[in-house]
């Protein structure tokens, strides 16, 4: 994607972009510098950036909220997850298990560490994306047509968690308990989605797709110039599953019908795709000039380590010659190389076959 952004003959882009990874200070240390105008490469494309900021549909339509309720009727909660699941690829999610404390306490835990002292964060700064815990800014800096105005820490817990060593202790305990927690919520939803879509409950769960979790805790600073970029640029996610969690602030948004659509913010959101018969939706967060915005995300995802590489299909029972096949066949290691270069654009594009 090209940029309509004016570029002056003597600016040294790359070198702008290694200065910042090196501080290791990310967004937040060009905040807590008192800067006034943000560095060129958050710019984004006019082209994006004049996009109407929230749809005129706003007014007109809900999103889907499902209540999990334990006395709601089973099969009237499988019907409403099949609906927001086809018409959306997003919903948010109600009733759903998780004590209200332990959700404070994780949005705490994030803000915690962002807002620890740098000479105390830097030590976890890495691009080093193997490693149990890290944090960085960007993770396509170098690769992406504009940086967003965020930092994120990630950290995999399942299906091998991390020593508690490895976390930092501001946030060591609420993490684990907040994925225990997002753990036993993705499988209830697995088994909802697997009735969804006419399947024995346990169906998904048998393939793997819950196997791995990863948990980002991302922090929005305040941006003195929210109109030239973003939080985060419009994007799909490449997890099976994403529950996401987010304070009272809001920004993020849903693409439906073709316009963007605001998400007022409630416990947990929900992203899916399955052969196309369910959507993975695009999704991004707007820039704020008010005060820190903080998120964290769950993916559940297939994990895999051996020589082998496991080759991921349409589920066979969703395929017929009335609805073939609609994307290709995939080991995990080969889609997750694709997201990489997927920033603005369906990860999916790729794997999809011809008609």
């Amino acid at each position: 994607m090209a940029s309509n952004v004016p570029i002056e003959s003597n600016y040294d882009r790359e070198s702008e972009l290694k200065a910042f990874d090196d501080s290791k200070s990310g967004v937040k240390g060009f905040v807590d510098a008192g800067l006034t105008k943000i560095p060129r490469f958050f710019h984004h494309p006019r082209s994006i950036i004049n996009e109407p900021k929230s749809s005129t549909l706003q007014t007109q339509v809900d999103i889907p909220i499902i209540d999990l309720k334990e006395t709601n009727v089973r099969a009237k909660i499988v019907e409403n997850v099949r609906y927001a699941a086809e018409n959306w690829g997003f919903f948010q999610i109600i009733n759903h298990g998780i004590p209200q404390r332990v959700l404070d306490e994780m949005i705490d835990g994030a803000r915690g560490f962002h807002e620890m002292e740098t000479e105390e964060k830097i030590k976890y700064y890495s691009r080093d994306y193997q490693k149990k815990f890290s944090y960085t800014s960007n993770f396509r800096l170098f690769t992406s047509d504009a940086a967003t105005w965020s930092d994120t820490f990630m950290s995999v817990m399942a299906p091998q968690p991390p020593q508690p060593e490895e976390l930092p202790p501001i946030c060591r305990n609420i993490i684990t308990e907040y994925s225990d927690q997002i753990m036993k919520l993705g499988f209830t939803l697995l088994e909802l989605l697997s009735e969804a879509l006419g399947l024995k409950p346990d169906h998904l769960k048998s393939l793997g797709c819950g196997q791995g979790l990863f948990i980002l805790g991302h922090y929005y600073p305040p941006c003195p110039e929210p109109e030239l970029t973003f939080g985060a640029n419009y994007h799909t996610d490449s997890g099976f599953l994403t529950i996401v969690l987010q304070d009272s602030l809001g920004g993020l948004q849903v693409l439906h019908q073709k316009q963007w659509v605001n998400v007022s913010p409630l416990p947990g959101a929900l992203v899916l795709i399955t052969n196309n018969k369910f959507k993975s939706v695009h999704h991004r967060v707007l820039a704020q000039k008010r005060i820190p915005r903080i998120s964290v995300a769950a993916f559940l995802r297939p994990f895999h380590e051996g020589i082998e590489p496991v080759v991921y299909r349409p589920i066979k029972e969703l395929v017929s010659e009335e609805n073939p096949c609609v994307y290709k066949d995939t080991s995990l290691d080969e889609f997750v190389r694709v997201q990489k270069n997927a920033e603005g654009t369906s990860g999916l594009a790729p794997f999809k076959l011809d008609p």
